[in-house]
């Protein structure tokens, strides 16, 4: 087996991304634009770029300057993701690996790489679809784009990704679905569980609403300071992590200066354990507790 050397990647004059490697080799030709070959430390990594596998064959040297991306997948995915790509469109692979370096970058978060596998799915059937006039509508549109404001910026730039790459006009609905599959790989969870969150956002904030017959003022810092709060919090429930409850004092003081609130909290803790499955620690519902109340202040202020 020959030496292989760090990838660097460097950006050479015009903005052509070109990742130079040393006596790299292809490993497999998955199709005519995407290989795989092995880094530094022997992990298989997918190498992508136009041409790059054409008329090649496992032990080829790889051509530096043909190689656009590099990137490493978790073992369990790579054979999925190269099944999946193998007869794909080359432009809707790098369309969607434009879109998730994208929502990486604009959000400064970590990203499940599962995410090369769920989007690139997608993007590629969604485009599939546009092309034969079938239409899906998203049930959860208004919902996501209230509460996932910046995933479905990132989802509304895809789409005129895909109109300015290939002249396929993907519907509004899609960048729904987009910004969920980044939800999702925000979250390390399940997309089924990501399309159910913001449906559960709107049904807890009901909750708030119906308990203590307030419209809330959606305007309000505090409103955006909840919903940033649930959004995380159902993070931590699908991934089941949760907080210790490291001042049950505090908390204990909660519970008796705001109590209403803190009922109100536990409706919820109800609501989140039919949905999926999970325990609400002590500590959550202090926090849960704190937001209601502010918001509840507030709109008792106003009347």
């Amino acid at each position: 087996m020959p030496a292989f050397f760090i990838l660097r990647e460097k950006k050479p004059p015009g903005n052509k991304m070109t990742v130079r490697g040393l006596n790299m080799q292809i490993l497999r030709v998955i199709n005519n634009n995407v290989i795989s070959s092995l880094d530094a430390e022997k992990r298989e990594v997918v190498v992508m770029g136009r041409g790059i596998g054409f008329q090649k064959k496992a032990g080829d040297t790889i051509e530096d300057e043909k190689i656009e991306k590099v990137f490493h997948l978790p073992r369990e995915h790579t054979n999925q993701y190269e099944r999946l790509v193998s007869d794909m469109p080359y432009e809707h692979i790098k369309m969607a690996e434009e879109i998730i370096r994208y929502a990486g970058k604009t959000l400064n978060r970590h990203l499940n790489k599962n995410i090369y596998i769920t989007l690139t799915d997608h993007l590629n059937f969604a485009v599939e679809r546009q092309k034969q006039g079938v239409i899906f509508q998203n049930a959860l549109l208004w919902e996501t784009k209230k509460f996932y404001k910046e995933e479905f910026e990132i989802g509304l730039k895809a789409i005129e990704l895909v109109k300015e790459k290939i002249g396929v006009v993907l519907p509004e609905d899609e960048a729904g679905f987009i910004a969920l599959h980044i939800v999702n790989a925000e979250m390390d969870g399940d997309i089924k569980q990501a399309g159910s969150m913001p449906e559960m956002i709107k049904d807890m904030l009901n909750i708030v609403r119906y308990t203590f017959g307030i419209e809330i003022d959606e305007s309000t810092l505090s409103y955006e300071r909840f919903v940033t709060h649930l959004k995380f919090f159902l993070q931590r429930a699908v991934q089941g992590v949760c907080y210790d409850n490291e001042d049950p004092e505090l908390s204990e003081s909660i519970r008796k200066r705001y109590t209403k609130e803190y009922a109100c909290a536990r409706k919820i803790r109800d609501y989140v354990r039919q949905r999926i499955d999970y325990v609400v620690s002590e500590e959550e519902l202090t926090y849960l507790t704190m937001h209601i109340a502010r918001i509840i202040r507030r709109d008792r202020a106003e009347r």
